[in-house]
């Protein structure tokens, strides 16, 4: 835990009904920012809780600084709660499907009439459109908006290898209830933001869109394509290890050509500018993978840093856990997994990738057990100990 923490969101109220992984990441950056944020969980406990597989990192990855409250959405008892404690939140943010905040009795127009100045967030598939009540996911949004197709080699799509829509898309809902906390202080009043999956990928290819518009050509996906640069590949070393290197500007090129004692190449002025090597790059890339070969990965590495030139081992991502950056640079947090057959098991997980004043952005609570904070959170709000009881006897709410 870092010793000083920075919270610039500290006295704001948020109340998280949401699960996998879109909503939770907004909830997150408030969270990780200082918000206090409280995780409406079912009476069982998030099932996100408990996924297998490729699932089975959601839960520790997207929820710690939060407090956890397991309640019966559905019962009366749990649902008055609920609306008790959302008037005194600044935010909510949701992410189930459309209609279902509704029926539930927390929708945005009947939360509003009870607490103006209330944010309310929801994290969707689509924005509004022909689209909008489909249900969608991070697959779904890379297939139909181009992601995948630029990502996987011609006439096999492919997803990306992490939840990266789900993760921007959490990502601009977080944006937008900043934007909305810094318009309320004017209008006094709250608003509803909506965030989506689908435009949130059609935002990310938007680069490959404005390439058609400019060159008329359609962008190729990305094993296929015609690079902006000759040397911009993963090569292989000496040993068999992989590295990729890029040199992405003229004066690299004479750097690169310096260093690696190309001297041939580097006074060829056929070679001179990024276009002309690009236009002879069959006969150059030749070259750069015969010299790469007689150095080692490491030795490689050694040789490119000294340059400034841009260069990147090919690294899996368990191996980041004992990366000497991350762990230089507080760019771990120390959290304990609490479910699932190694719950108890000490881990540490990425860090906001910012840095406010020289600082990171800590720990300041542990991932939640299901229903750690029920009680605290319901006293908070205002009930009395006796009707936290009664809530716990009906089994209303759990509490860890």
């Amino acid at each position: 835990m870092s010793g000083v923490q920075l919270a610039p969101l500290s006295g704001v109220r948020v109340i998280e009904f949401t699960h996998m992984v879109m909503g939770p990441a907004a909830g997150l950056i408030l969270a990780d920012m200082g918000a206090d944020v409280i995780k409406i969980e079912p009476v069982r406990g998030d099932s996100t809780r408990h996924l297998p597989g490729s699932g089975a990192g959601y839960f520790p990855m997207y929820n710690r600084n939060k407090r956890s409250l397991c309640v019966d959405l559905k019962s009366p008892e749990g649902k008055a709660a609920v609306l008790q404690l959302l008037d005194t939140a600044d935010v909510l943010i949701e992410n189930f499907r459309p209609g279902t905040m509704d029926r539930l009795g927390f929708g945005y127009e009947a939360l509003r009439a009870r607490n103006p100045g209330l944010i309310y967030c929801s994290e969707k598939g689509f924005l509004a459109g022909p689209y909008e009540n489909r249900t969608a996911l991070d697959e779904v949004a890379q297939m139909m908006g181009g992601l995948a197709y630029m990502t996987g080699p011609p006439g096999q799509p492919l997803r990306a290898g992490t939840s990266v829509i789900d993760v921007q898309g959490g990502m601009f809902g977080a944006v937008g209830v900043l934007a909305a906390l810094f318009a309320r202080q004017t209008t006094g009043e709250g608003q509803h933001v909506v965030a989506s999956l689908f435009e949130s990928t059609a935002f990310l290819v938007g680069q490959h869109m404005a390439q058609y518009a400019v060159t008329g050509k359609p962008a190729a996906p990305m094993p296929v394509r015609v690079s902006a640069w000759a040397i911009y590949q993963v090569f292989e070393a000496g040993d068999g290890e992989q590295v990729f290197v890029g040199v992405v500007s003229d004066k690299q090129w004479k750097i690169f050509c310096e260093a690696f004692g190309l001297h041939e190449l580097g006074a060829d002025e056929s070679l001179a500018t990024n276009n002309d090597r690009v236009k002879h790059k069959d006969r150059l890339l030749p070259v750069i993978k015969e010299t790469f070969a007689r150095y080692s990965k490491q030795q490689l590495m050694d040789k490119l840093e000294k340059t400034g030139i841009p260069f990147a081992p090919i690294t899996r991502p368990e191996e980041l856990f004992e990366d000497p950056h991350l762990l230089a640079g507080d760019g771990l947090l120390p959290i304990t997994v609490t479910d699932g057959p190694h719950a108890g098991t000490q881990t540490r997980l990425p860090a906001l990738p910012l840095e406010m004043g020289g600082q990171r952005f800590g720990l300041h609570r542990d991932v939640p057990r299901a229903g750690q904070h029920s009680r605290e959170v319901l006293a908070e709000a205002g009930l009395s100990e006796t009707e936290i009881e009664s809530l716990l006897q009906a089994g209303a709410i759990a509490a860890a």
